[in-house]
């Protein structure tokens, strides 16, 4: 799968981590995509790395897509938690 692949991969994943995980977000929608993208890299690479399960070429293969959700869920958890205050309402 090419870069390309891997972005829209992202993109989409962060909008699935967004609807599975809804509410305010520092960054709106532009901060999920990017956490979407950075998640389907991260989630490929703990899926390689400690699952034993390599990523494949194939843009539809469901581990492929399980894996960018998982880790752009992850991603967004941790963002909310570090940043997550700094929209409130005052």
């Amino acid at each position: 799968m090419s870069i390309i692949g891997w972005i829209i991969l992202g993109l989409v994943a962060g909008v699935i981590a967004k609807v599975l995980l809804p509410g305010r977000d520092p960054g709106g929608l532009v901060g999920t995509t990017l956490i979407g993208i950075v998640g389907a890299f991260l989630g490929g690479w703990i899926s390689s790395r400690f699952l034993d399960r390599p990523i494949s070429n194939d843009f539809f293969d469901m581990a492929t897509w399980i894996a960018a959700i998982g880790g752009s869920l992850v991603l967004l958890i941790l963002y909310r938690m570090l940043f997550g205050n700094s929209r409130e309402r005052r």
